[in-house]
């Protein structure tokens, strides 16, 4: 009698509909995992950086800028989700001049959108106040306010979750 090894046809048709079967169901579910990665990962990297900003105001005593910037040089554009830079403002003139340095810069924000009730910068004074208007940002995917990721900038220069009913 002769020993064979390996699978009938009937099971490997079997095993390969079995993948497929859980393939179809984990891919939407992977796709959705991600956006709320993307944003999830996007607006922590914006609290980290409006935190850094007023840490470096505090220890440095001097003005500390965030602002939007589409080529992470200047303040320049609208947009947030063009990009931002943050820089130690030695002037105090709140644009990035020859003798100031870019500390910190963050490139467009793919596929999301991020709208500021505050404008187009975030200034903090050598107390770590928000010299600027205070206000929100909101972070949004093509699912818009199902899921709306939100921060808040007080007076204080403090950074909290929350806030937003919009993007």
């Amino acid at each position: 009698m002769k020993n064979c090894l390996g699978f009938t046809l009937l099971e490997l048709i079997i095993t390969v509909g079995i993948i497929g079967v859980l393939t179809a169901i984990a891919v939407p579910s992977m796709g959705i995992y991600v956006k709320n990665e993307r944003l999830t990962s996007q607006i922590n990297t914006l609290v980290s950086h409006l935190t850094y900003a007023r840490n470096q105001a505090v220890t440095q005593s001097q003005q500390t800028v965030v602002c939007i910037s589409n080529n992470g040089v200047n303040c320049s554009g609208t947009d947030w989700s063009d990009g931002w830079i943050v820089f130690a403002d030695s002037d105090g003139n709140a644009t990035v001049n020859d003798l100031e340095t870019v500390l910190l810069a963050q490139q467009s924000l793919a596929g999301n959108t991020l709208t500021s009730t505050i404008g187009t910068s975030v200034i903090y004074d050598n107390r770590g106040f928000a010299k600027t208007a205070v206000g929100t940002f909101s972070l949004c995917d093509d699912r818009l306010l199902a899921n709306l990721k939100s921060i808040q900038v007080s007076i204080t220069g403090r950074v909290r979750q929350g806030g937003a009913t919009s993007c």
